[in-house]
């Protein structure tokens, strides 16, 4: 099946599962309380993230509180204010279209967590903008994740480590990418976590992918439809090996395949290309490291993935980095 996820889909199943839960609840209630909420669904990541949405809206809140004649963030007033959050915590009482939206967007929320943990990580650490991201953010958004998390809980840690109240979305990324690197993180299984939600709601993975060609067999070669594929197979037959001790060093001297992918393309080309394993993707790019010219790479490519789509956006992308780095 394709890697892409279809937006569409996520959208549609999370407004049904949303409508057909809070029609059926509020059917004998007008409101709901927050002990209700942490077990509203038979997802614990959907509830938790419910929760997470009224902690960020408090939160919003009280920033806007500013005045001429009062010190809001006098340490008192501060006390003041957590305690204040802390009592409202025990009585949150939600209506039936405000808690919808809570719902719907909790839902979507986990199924791209579950779906796609590494386009989930990259939006996280996109998601408050201006190119910076403070630890303390960070450490509130993981405090709610109870799936796929062990990358961002370790990028918490190295931060705190390094006293990092404030970095750079890149310096996050680099880090984020060193983590996922060092533990060889692979998601977790789709499947149970479907289950869950088929108990209210029957959905199955394909739903959100949309089918993938079939894998054509060992003696079939994909036919050349585009000029990437073109420069694959050209570039196999006809590109010479280094010749003298001067081209070897040239060949040398160019960057790692690895040192040169942002973060962005491993989450890509690993979802996309590797099924999703991040080991079997960092084996095949040390692999090709270790290779001295570009026919060759583009023939271990050939051989061991004969089924990746040639036409794909991220295919073409892939040999476009593969291209500049024997280059």
């Amino acid at each position: 099946m394709d890697e892409k996820i279809s937006q569409k889909e996520i959208e549609q199943y999370s407004h049904a599962y949303s409508t057909l839960l809070t029609e059926s609840f509020f059917a004998k209630k007008e409101k709901i309380t927050g002990p209700e909420i942490l077990s509203f669904t038979d997802v614990r990541q959907v509830n938790l993230f419910i929760v997470r949405e009224l902690q960020y809206n408090w939160k919003q809140e009280t920033f806007k509180l500013k005045s001429p004649y009062f010190d809001y963030q006098a340490e008192e007033v501060k006390a003041a204010m957590l305690s204040l959050q802390n009592i409202l915590s025990n009585h949150i009482s939600i209506g039936k279209n405000d808690f919808q939206m809570l719902l719907k967007s909790a839902v979507a929320r986990t199924l791209n967590l579950v779906l796609a943990p590494y386009d989930y990580f990259s939006d996280t650490l996109d998601r408050h903008g201006n190119g910076y991201l403070t630890t303390a953010i960070l450490k509130d958004e993981v405090k709610y994740l109870k799936i796929n998390h062990a990358p961002l809980e370790k990028l918490v840690k190295k931060l705190e480590e390094r006293n990092a109240e404030l970095v750079t979305g890149k310096e996050a990324f680099a880090l984020l990418d060193q983590i996922l690197e060092e533990v060889n993180f692979t998601p977790e299984d789709i499947e149970p976590y479907l289950g869950q939600f088929s108990q209210k709601l029957p959905v199955s993975v394909s739903k959100f992918f949309s089918e993938k060609p079939k894998a054509p067999s060992a003696e079939i070669r994909p036919a050349v439809k585009s000029e990437q594929t073109k420069i694959f197979v050209e570039t196999a037959k006809s590109e010479k090996e280094p010749t003298t001790l001067g081209e070897n060093l040239a060949k040398q001297k160019v960057g790692r395949l690895k040192d040169s992918l942002t973060i962005n393309q491993k989450f890509m080309f690993t979802k996309i290309l590797f099924k999703g394993d991040f080991e079997i993707f960092t084996d095949a790019i040390d692999y090709l490291d270790s290779l001295d010219t570009l026919s060759r790479a583009l023939a271990y490519l050939g051989d061991t993935y004969p089924h990746w789509d040639r036409e794909s956006e991220e295919y073409e992308e892939f040999v476009e980095v593969l291209t500049k780095r024997f280059s």
